[in-house]
């Protein structure tokens, strides 16, 4: 290969000798009488890169030996629908679904004697069930103090109204007219676990070269073996992989081109990450009037009504992008009276001799506790905070808010319940395999496993993400 003198330059990706990153030593000034410093260590010019951790935070991780998992959710104790109104005359309503929005046609544990609350339309009215047959969509009911539900004020065609059982009344020295018993309601849930891979290779002839550059990075392979500065990299980047994708992964739709998997296993089926299950079975918030949601408090109280709603966990956990993290902090700062004219001390165990500090990691609203803490998954720029600024409004996500503790929930695999914090991996392991985290060496370099002359390094993980009580969770865009 002839080198030829050039006058500009361009460093290769790898140690290889090209006419491109040639330096002449005659020609290019290193044989002059300044020398130029040459600077062996690599500058960490981008702080941190790793972005996980949020997990090992917030979760837990468990094996697990099959192909999917299975786990059940307790339903709501009491009994609440919604309902049209189908003959107000006669007092009949149909009852359409239950509250939280499933279909509830036949299925419905309202039965004869029930004292119920029927609210739609401006109007709240107190009834006992009268008519109330297994299997029937329609039940019928007599208001206490209307002779039915005209008097009351209700409409045929009153479709958004919602009925709400608190009781009941029987009449003295009689059977039990109910008829039937209400067995406990709860919904199944399954996810399963997808296969992630990757690879370093350097060649036997550039594992030889000796050419090093002083070296660090975030796994601790600090000093002069270049070779393991990338293999490095690659397992810093495979790691942040792993919790990537047990966030941002999503299950395969029916619309979608990918195959899915056959009885061989070709295929692949996708995994539920924490950003589709919220969607899917969480709350979502975009604030009162589409603007961030952490503002005021105004829009923080709607949040709170929905938790209201739902399991009402007294503690949460709140990861956040740097620009809802600073308007927290304004929100609470702006409660401080001397706020407009200037920072005040003391209140915020501010004073004269100390670096102001003009943030907080924690509030108390109503009866709810907030931790909050920055996420840099949705601030980097290459990660989350990137996909942020490029997408539309509603679809950038500036944070999460996660319930502390753990839930109770029914193991389908071990047969009785079980408490678990409310997210947790499952990998797929047994006595013989676990696959975690997998790394193996292959190639002729060091312990020669094979006839190729170079060295690969391997990387395999088998894992998927369980999101329980996903109505405690909130998503905020």
């Amino acid at each position: 290969m002839s080198i030829t003198r050039r006058t500009s330059f361009q460093a290769a990706p790898v140690q290889a000798v090209t006419s491109q990153n040639y330096l002449d030593i005659q020609n290019n000034g290193w044989a002059q009488q300044y020398l130029p410093d040459l600077m062996e260590k690599e500058a960490e010019v981008y702080g941190k890169r790793t972005i996980s951790g949020f997990l090992s935070q917030v979760g837990a991780e468990e094996a697990m030996s099959a192909d999917q998992v299975i786990w059940s959710e307790q339903g709501r104790l009491h009994l609440s629908y919604e309902c049209d109104m189908v003959d107000v005359t006669a007092s009949t309503i149909n009852i359409t679904k239950d509250i939280d929005g499933v279909a509830q046609t036949t299925t419905h544990g309202i039965r004869v004697g029930d004292q119920v609350l029927i609210a739609g339309g401006g109007q709240t009215v107190t009834a006992r069930v009268s008519v109330a047959a297994a299997g029937a969509q329609v039940i019928t009911v007599q208001p206490y103090r209307f002779a039915h539900m005209t008097n009351a004020g209700f409409a045929n065609g009153d479709n958004t109204c919602t009925i709400l059982v608190f009781g009941s009344e029987n009449a003295k020295g009689v059977a039990y007219v109910g008829g039937r018993s209400n067995e406990p309601s709860f919904t199944t849930f399954t996810n399963k676990p997808i296969i992630l891979k990757d690879m370093y290779e350097v060649s036997g002839s550039d594992a030889a070269q000796v050419g090093w550059v002083e070296v660090s990075g975030e796994e601790g392979q600090n000093g002069y073996y270049w070779y393991l500065k990338a293999e490095g990299d690659t397992r810093a980047r495979f790691t942040d992989y792993l919790e990537m994708s047990m966030i941002e992964s999503e299950l395969v739709a029916a619309a979608s081109a990918i195959a899915l998997p056959t009885d061989g296993g070709a295929g692949t089926a996708g995994t539920e990450g924490l950003f589709a299950a919220i969607r899917s079975r969480g709350n979502q918030t975009s604030g009162v009037t589409g603007t961030n949601p952490s503002t005021d408090f105004a829009e923080f109280d709607l949040i709170l009504a929905e938790f209201d709603r739902n399991g009402a966990i007294e503690e949460n956990m709140m990861f956040v992008n740097r620009g809802t993290s600073l308007a927290m902090d304004d929100m609470l700062a702006s409660l401080n009276s001397g706020y407009s004219g200037g920072t005040s001390y003391g209140v915020f165990n501010n004073s004269e001799d100390m670096a102001l500090n003009l943030g907080f990691s924690g509030f108390r609203r109503g009866s709810y506790d907030f931790y909050k803490s920055d996420w840099k998954y949705l601030n980097d720029l290459a990660t989350r905070g990137g996909i942020n600024n490029s997408a539309t409004a509603g679809e950038d996500i500036r944070g999460v808010v996660i319930p502390a503790g753990t839930s109770s929930v029914y193991d389908q695999q071990l047969g009785k319940n079980l408490k678990r914090p409310f997210l947790h991996v499952r990998y797929r392991a047994s006595q013989l395999e676990s696959r975690k985290m997998k790394t193996w060496v292959t190639g002729s370099v060091g312990a020669a496993t094979s006839d190729l002359d170079a060295m690969t390094v391997n990387f395999l993980s088998e894992r998927c993400l369980i999101t329980q009580g996903a109505n405690n969770f909130m998503l905020m865009n």
